[in-house]
């Protein structure tokens, strides 16, 4: 499902069948369960956070959780569970790299 260059997989709010995922708050919660795996590890409060490399965000309307290939070498049970999630659930899978906005000129 991601190949081994890829940085960044997009999991989709739409399942295979194209309807929209439901509950709405998915991303938040698998983010939320993400939450734990970070650079240097769990932290006291850390669960208050997003993990940097489990992003919950909406691209054109449509819920997405962005997962960081890092992820996958930290832990790959944990890589392993997003992915099996996106599976599970037929929702569209897509590997890209997100581009960040150019700056605002002023």
């Amino acid at each position: 499902m991601a190949s081994p260059s890829s940085k960044e997989l997009f999991i989709q709010g739409v399942t295979l069948e194209g309807k929209t995922f439901r509950p709405s708050d998915w991303a938040e919660r698998l983010a939320g369960v993400m939450s734990q795996f970070r650079p240097g590890g769990a932290t006291p409060g850390s669960h208050l956070s997003y993990s940097p490399w489990c992003v919950p965000t909406s691209i054109n309307g449509v819920k997405c959780v962005i997962v960081h290939a890092d992820l996958r070498d930290y832990e790959p049970m944990a890589w392993d569970f997003v992915l099996n999630f996106a599976k599970d659930n037929r929702l569209q899978v897509a590997e890209a790299c997100l581009i960040p906005d150019e700056p605002k000129k002023v």
